[in-house]
């Protein structure tokens, strides 16, 4: 391997498959200095079957050292590495990722997330079993900064059914309940849809899954073949530092497909959905040390009254997201 490489340039590795040969699945990684984290990500990568695979990686570091522990990789996985210097947001190497993928089908894993064991079968098994779902989507284990499982991230969906966009927007809209690195989605219909909102730094996840949501109907997989990992240099932490930009990134998601929506839905979506942004900001707070935040989130929430309140908890994953994250601060392993 080696940096800056044209576009088409690929690593011959020990996994490679001859020319003629698609890949079944592309695997984009968004990279920016990822020394401390993407030895384990591509460890959990070589312990699936990857013949059949295709990883792009795209690298933005200032240095080579992440690069070199890329190329520790090179016989044992078929890896692509760009090297582009002056792409810093990780939307805008993700778009450029999936632009270059050859296969069908695409999925995205941060240089700080891992694939399970059985990822790869689990994969080959939803595309085959619901070929008109254009998004499928699962749970996922959420990990600590030493890989110790300490909760998990589910999807407030049914699974095994074939759900329409508005079923899938009136919960989207309330919170952004997918993680990055469990979905499996068309190439064809995030090219078609104008891929990530490269002007969004914190929501362009959340805006992504709501435009392919609309492109074909979403299946929902109750099965855990990938781990989130939270830390205290997370791009969720960092940047919800930052209150006022926090809550206007979130904001812009929920008034640009509010809209969509009909009126008798829209009625009930919207509080929980600014109900929703306030909270995630008092979360932020508190995390920042004002305890009382979590005092004015929990009034937030009550305001909704019964229903309200019970359809903003199925939909935000509020306990989840929490525990999760109190736990990990508790062991020191945040």
């Amino acid at each position: 391997m080696c940096s800056d490489r044209p576009a088409g340039f690929r690593a011959e590795t020990r996994a490679a498959r001859s020319a003629d040969e698609k890949p079944f699945l592309s695997v984009v990684m968004p990279v920016h200095e990822g020394t401390a984290w993407i030895e384990a990500t591509l460890d959990s990568l070589v312990a699936e079957p990857n013949g059949n695979l295709e990883i792009i990686i795209v690298d933005s570091s200032p240095t080579s050292t992440t690069a070199a522990i890329v190329e520790r990789f090179a016989h044992r996985l078929p890896l692509r590495l760009l090297q582009r210097r002056n792409l810093a947001p990780w939307q805008a190497k993700t778009n450029l990722g999936v632009k270059l993928a050859a296969a069908d089908h695409v999925c995205i894993l941060h240089q700080d997330d891992l694939w399970l064991p059985g990822r790869v079968e689990a994969v080959r098994r939803w595309l085959a079993g619901s070929p008109e779902a254009g998004l499928h989507l699962a749970p996922t284990a959420i990990i600590d900064r030493f890989g110790r499982r300490i909760g998990r991230w589910n999807c407030p969906l049914p699974a095994g059914k074939l759900l329409g966009a508005q079923f899938l927007l009136e919960r989207l809209l309330v919170q952004n309940f997918v993680s990055v690195p469990a979905p499996i989605f068309r190439r064809t219909a995030w090219l078609a849809c104008g891929g990530m909102d490269e002007k969004l730094w914190y929501t362009p996840d959340w805006d992504i899954w709501v435009k392919l949501s609309s492109t074909a109907p979403v299946i929902y997989h109750d099965e855990i073949t990938t781990a989130f990992r939270v830390h205290g240099s997370s791009l969720t932490v960092t940047g919800s530092r930052d209150v006022n930009e926090f809550r206007s990134q979130m904001q812009i998601v929920m008034e640009r497909y509010l809209p969509r929506l009909p009126a008798s839905s829209r009625r009930w979506v919207e509080p929980a959905a600014r109900a929703s942004i306030s909270v995630n900001v008092l979360l932020a707070a508190a995390s920042g040390g004002d305890l009382m935040a979590l005092v004015r989130a929990a009034r937030v929430v009550l305001s909704l009254g019964p229903i309200g309140m019970r359809r903003y908890l199925r939909d935000s994953r509020l306990r989840e997201r929490v525990t999760c994250r109190l736990r990990a601060k508790l062991t020191g392993a945040f």
